[in-house]
């Protein structure tokens, strides 16, 4: 590996208002350190190439997690183990996937299977079959006819190239625009007319995927207008855990690359004879049906302040078609480099610092929520434990490899002045925007809707949302070594700054139930 320079990141020293405390000192050799003799591409190595995809309860994501508890039992962490926080469902993995087309002429088809599905018992060779039902009443026309076909739903969508860069970085604008958010209290109204057509959709292909099993088609193939490129998106968002008890799976249905969709979509309108041969395995590995959250810490060491806790956290878990470098080994990664940092700086925080990486976080938060209800509290309920009280802070990282820009507050002004202290030795590496904007879509919010301030890092986008989330694409190669250092670096320095603040972070107004 070619040495990675960090120009950026030289020691610094300011002067800081005498409201808010900063240990420069400290923070200097937090930056020196993750200058010097970062592990962060080793750990995120470690965590994609070797250990593989890592959906929740499969031996990929098992092997992330055992791999992240020697490391911290290694640096001397306290506690480092897994966590149980509830039932998920079995593991579940690809043994094998080839797709190709074989008539009229033999082409490789660039597709995924998707979680929790069949495989095909062996090489399977079919003709193709479109459906172009526009509702569910033109269904029964193609009543008889699926049985031992490979089945393709009709797009009416056409890709159109686009002439943006794939990767991006925020433009001073854009980050002036989050400065100047002020919360909206009206209530956002979506487009009923736009909810209701994509409701009827998906119903229609729901009662297509219903219709294609009940008759014995081989296989149902999918696409969208992001899988293009080679880039597919094979997350199953219809069947969030195993769709079957029984542990045998749905109906083999795989994610497709736009252009051979297309391609033997036209063949189908053409009446243009079509195969597809398969060989697809899969299985469900394990009869365990508990999930589990990897956990460590750094004990406190303050008579006064040693039981309350910091905490830093990412998902470990990730879909299965890349091996879920953006998402979120790069997330994991930096959190465990943070508690490589303060070991090997020999750092007594005053205040217990404690990581966690999260499994089920792809299926809606469930190993955070399920870690915050047994410890801290029930967010529908609003019944709350005293552990609640003790937690100071939740910093995350989930939105890919881009570096830190600044950090959404969630509409905590309070905080707002303390961070822009602490984001000062940071300013010159591009991270001084604090908004009152609030994130979505990952594990802070399961402490916020529990009144803990959780708070996710602003992160330039890069290939994110056009290039690798939930894709194939989604590998070590995507990863930039210099952003993953430069928030390694941020990151240790909040978690260290609220470890050792007199007081901890202040709160919000305890939500009354949970709206997120």
């Amino acid at each position: 590996m070619r040495k990675l320079l960090l120009p950026v990141m030289a020691l610094i020293a300011f002067s800081v208002s005498a409201q808010e405390k900063v240990d420069i000192e400290t923070i200097n050799k937090i930056i020196a350190e993750e200058k010097n003799n970062s592990k962060v591409m080793d750990i995120v190595f470690h965590l994609t190439d070797v250990s593989g995809p890592r959906l929740t309860n499969s031996p990929g994501w098992f092997r992330a997690a055992n791999y992240a508890i020697d490391q911290l039992k290694k640096w001397g962490a306290d506690n480092a183990q897994l966590e149980e926080w509830g039932n998920f469902g079995r593991g579940w993995e690809v043994k094998k996937s080839y797709i190709a087309l074989t008539a009229p002429y033999y082409k490789p088809i660039i597709a995924y299977p998707k979680t929790w599905t069949k495989g095909t018992n062996g090489l399977v060779n079919a003709e193709v079959i479109l459906i172009t039902a526009k509702d569910s009443t033109e269904l029964d026309k193609y009543a008889g006819k699926l049985a031992g076909k490979i089945v393709l739903v009709n797009r009416t969508d056409i890709y159109k190239q686009s002439f943006k860069a794939d990767a991006t970085r925020f433009t001073d604008a854009e980050l002036d625009s989050m400065v100047n958010f002020k919360p909206d209290t009206t209530t956002r109204q979506n487009d009923p007319q736009r909810f209701a057509r994509f409701m009827a959709m998906q119903r229609t292909n729901t009662l297509i995927k219903q219709m294609a099993e009940k008759e014995g088609a081989l296989a149902l193939l999918t696409t969208g207008l992001t899988s293009h490129d080679g880039t597919v998106f094979a997350q199953n968002p219809t069947g969030l855990r195993a769709p079957k008890d029984d542990g045998t799976g749905a109906m083999l249905e795989m994610a497709v690359a736009y252009e051979d969709f297309m391609m033997l979509s036209r063949f189908a309108k053409e009446n243009i004879a079509a195969k597809v041969e398969l060989d697809v395995q899969s299985q469900f590995t394990s009869n365990e049906t508990k999930a589990y959250d990897v956990i460590g810490e750094i004990k406190g060491t303050d008579p006064k302040l040693k039981n309350e806790i910091v905490m830093l956290g990412a998902h470990l878990d990730s879909w299965h078609a890349g091996t879920g470098a953006t998402d979120n080994a790069a997330g994991s990664a930096v959190m465990l480099e943070v508690m490589r940092i303060f070991k090997a700086l020999n750092i007594h925080p005053r205040r217990t610092i404690r990581i966690a990486l999260w499994s089920g976080e792809e299926q809606g938060l469930l190993g955070s929520r399920g870690y915050v209800t047994n410890h801290f509290g029930d967010r529908k309920t609003m019944v709350l434990k005293p552990e609640q009280e003790l937690v100071s802070g939740y910093f995350n990282i989930d939105n890919g490899t881009g570096k830190v820009r600044g950090v959404y507050l969630e509409g905590n002004e309070k905080v707002k002045n303390i961070f822009a202290e602490w984001l000062k030795p940071f300013n010159d590496m591009g991270a001084k925007t604090l908004t009152l904007d609030q994130t979505g879509g990952t594990d802070h919010i399961s402490f916020n809707n529990v009144g803990i301030p959780g708070f996710q890092f602003i992160q330039d986008e890069i290939e994110y949302d056009t290039r690798t989330h939930h894709s194939n694409m989604d590998v070590y190669d995507h990863l930039l070594a210099d952003d993953l250092k430069q928030i390694a670096t941020i990151v240790a320095a909040f978690v260290y700054n609220t470890a050792q603040r007199d007081e901890k972070l202040p709160r919000k107004e305890l939500p009354k139930t949970s709206v997120r």
